[in-house]
Order: structure tokens, then sequence, then C-alpha cells
């Protein structure tokens, strides 16, 4: 969506750890996303009680309208990126960024050395945001193919590149305009 035609907020959207009550506006918002891959209820429930502390929430005027879900791979020192949704109501705004720099900084991600999602082929809104990030952050941004579509998915998916970013090693990354 063009960012002329955004209504104007009042404020920043506040970006904050999300709870269980969160869970419904969650399933929601994911919905609301096409082509997002929607979970069950229940799937965003356990993400925002087990895994909270690498999950994020944007709202916007009492309403959620981003979430950010992911946890760090065991035996690994990677952040994996699961889901990134953003409302139509917020679009234009930078908030995939800013949720993304919110979760990086985390001391839950401290020990993350690469950020790391999968990405269909064909999902230009996705590669979009993570080739942008790699190039603020500073970090060089591979893929290569992972879930497959004949393989993994039997045919019914096509199939998810993961995507790596490294990640500088400093006590914060910062976010640029």
């Amino acid at each position: 969506m063009p960012k002329d035609t955004v209504t104007p907020r009042s404020c920043a959207p506040r970006l904050r750890k999300p709870d269980a009550t969160d869970g419904a506006a969650i399933w929601e918002l994911v919905r609301d996303c096409k082509p997002l891959d929607e979970n069950s209820m229940y799937a965003n429930l356990i993400q925002v009680d087990h895994f909270r502390d690498t999950c994020v929430v944007a709202e916007l005027d009492d309403e959620i309208v981003g979430w950010i879900s992911g946890h760090m791979i065991p035996g690994e020192a990677a952040f994996f990126v699961w889901q990134v949704a953003v409302s139509p109501k917020a679009r234009g705004l930078g908030l995939g960024h800013h949720m993304l720099f919110e979760l990086v900084n985390r001391c839950e991600t401290d020990d993350a050395e690469t950020l790391k999602t999968t990405i269909t082929k064909d999902n230009d809104a996705s590669w979009g945001m993570f080739r942008s990030f790699a190039r603020k952050v500073g970090g060089r941004l591979t893929d290569e193919p992972h879930f497959k579509k004949e393989a993994h998915f039997g045919g019914a998916h096509d199939t998810e590149h993961m995507l790596t970013i490294e990640l500088p090693v400093a006590p914060e990354i910062k976010q640029t305009a």
C-alpha cells in the first residue's frame, strides 16, 4: 500500500511482548494478512505463552496491528522468524523493520549470530523486507531451498527457501533511516 494512503495516527505503534490474552487478536490479524499461512488459534496461544520473549506485537490505537513470532533455534546461534504479519491499517509505517529490530535487540536473542526465516520464492513483500533489513544491519544475506515442494510438502506447498542474515557483532543493532 502506498504510504500516502495510510491514515495518519496520533502516535507511533507501541511494541511489546505478547501474552495469552493476545492470542485471539493475533489469530485474527494473521487471518486478515493473506497469503500468510493460518495456524490454529491454539498454536498462536502456545507461541505467546511459551515463546513470548522472542515474539512481539505492535499496538496502534489499542489494536494489535503487527506480530512477529520467532524463537531461538535449539543448538544453534540463530534466531528464527516464523511469521510476520502487519495489518493493512499499519502498512507503510516500516512496522516490520521496527519489530525485527526490537527482537534482535532483546537479551533473549543476544546469542544469535544469524537471523533465519523461510520464504517461498513468490513472496515479494517478505523478500523485500528481509533484504532491506539485511542492508540496514550490514549483514550478508544468503538463501537456499530448505523445505522442498515434493520432498517435504507432498506437492501441496511451494518450496520454502531458508534465508539467513548474518547479524553484526555489536552490543545493540541500530536502526537506520
